[in-house]
């Protein structure tokens, strides 16, 4: 890692496509970046293939293996400015139901994982650095739909967990942030039927990332801002009717 970078970001659960795409673009703006996954073959080709070896460090980090999270954090090369959960599981609302190990490992992956370590990165008062932690919800979490709403339940709790740990670190004057995303094409929305006019790529969904600022709800794209701001109001007789 090139020590001479004045700001590092930690990114968990860096292979999804949209970790990925953070990772490019953190580098254009300077920081340089720990990116953890549990594949890290996959994240290893991601730095040869664009050269990024001062820029990139890439660490093993399992997010269901809670009992590592503290060594994982205590052994970062440098602690980091910014945080971004981007870690996420999903399978479908029938065979969650029918499967409880499908259940289960969403919410390790989706709450269980996220409140783990981030409780030990918030929790430390030492890392003067730290700036900013940023959790990757969505839209499936603002209202319960027969469609998604075991998935939509983990990330429900999250951004509830993200609210108050907002709260709790403002006199630290450290921003938390919540990007509740819609559609994005991306492997694990692979061989679902969705509406093609609301698919976001997952550099567009980065930029939001990356260049997050105070508002704790951040929603990318016009039209999930809409769904948004409609599903918050809508009677629950009516979202009852909804997919």
């Amino acid at each position: 890692m090139n020590q001479n970078t004045s700001k590092t970001v930690l990114i968990l659960g860096a292979n999804s496509d949209v970790a990925k795409q953070c990772i490019i673009q953190y580098i254009q703006k300077g920081f340089s970046v720990i990116a953890a996954s549990r594949n890290t073959a996959s994240l290893d080709g991601l730095v040869s293939a664009n050269n990024l070896h001062s820029k990139v460090t890439v660490l093993h980090f399992d997010a269901v293996d809670f009992d590592s999270h503290r060594k994982f954090y205590d052994e970062l090369p440098v602690k980091p400015h910014t945080v971004v959960y981007a870690a996420g599981f999903l399978v479908d609302n029938e065979r969650a139901l029918k499967d409880f190990k499908n259940t289960q490992q969403m919410m390790m992956v989706n709450y269980i994982g996220a409140v783990s370590i981030l409780n030990i990165i918030a929790t430390d008062k030492g890392n003067k650095s730290l700036e900013r932690i940023i959790g990757l919800s969505s839209l499936s979490g603002v209202r319960g739909r027969k469609s998604n709403f075991v998935y939509g339940s983990t990330k429900a709790a999250f951004t509830t967990y993200l609210a108050g740990l907002r709260q709790e670190l403002a006199s630290r004057n450290i921003k938390v942030n919540a990007l509740v995303i819609g559609y994005i094409r991306t492997k694990i929305n692979e061989g679902l039927q969705l509406n093609e006019s609301l698919i976001m790529e997952p550099d567009y969904v980065a930029e939001f990332i990356v260049n997050a600022g105070n508002s704790f709800t951040i929603v990318p794209n016009f039209k999930w801002k809409l769904i948004y701001l409609i599903l918050k109001v809508l009677p629950e007789s009516l979202v009852a009717k909804l997919p």
